[in-house]
């Protein structure tokens, strides 16, 4: 377990450091913000949906490093997916950061697992869900995101 926690705290530095799809989308079909209010983190999330499928995926804002690192993954692994496959991703890493999620059975995170230990940083939960939220506001037409 100690190596899945440095593995974690090394994933999260490296793409807090370095953000992929970092930026904004223009144009965009599908956009969102999202706001934490417990610790200041702020996203915007901007979209290209073409056939059901996000074609493309961008983020901007300002958070923590387990927000950032969740958003920065997050995009890396919807961009390509149906709607249907980034919301079923949504409800499964949900699941998995409030420890309502059982590994040991099938499921589509793949290297997101890593954010596995935040359900042991109920703090943080939120930090790691803002950037699902707002993915999932973004593809109904909500503006704003809420990570309840």
């Amino acid at each position: 377990m100690a190596d899945m926690r440095e593995l974690y705290q090394q994933v999260i530095l490296e793409h807090n450091k370095k953000p992929r799809n970092f930026g904004k989308l223009e144009p965009c079909t599908h956009h969102a913000d999202g706001h934490n209010p417990l610790c200041g983190d702020q996203l915007r999330l901007t979209l290209q949906v073409e056939g059901g499928r996000i074609a493309d995926i961008k983020f901007e804002g300002s958070g923590c490093a387990i927000d950032v690192a969740s958003a920065s993954l997050m995009t890396g692994a919807v961009k390509g997916k149906t709607t249907d496959e980034a919301d079923r991703m949504a409800d499964q890493f949900r699941a998995m950061v409030r420890g309502d999620l059982d590994l040991s059975q099938p499921n589509d995170l793949g290297k997101l697992t890593l954010f596995q230990g935040v359900k042991d940083l109920p703090v943080r939960v939120k930090c790691a869900v803002l950037p699902w939220a707002t993915l999932r506001s973004a593809l109904k037409g909500e503006e704003i995101a809420s990570t309840e």
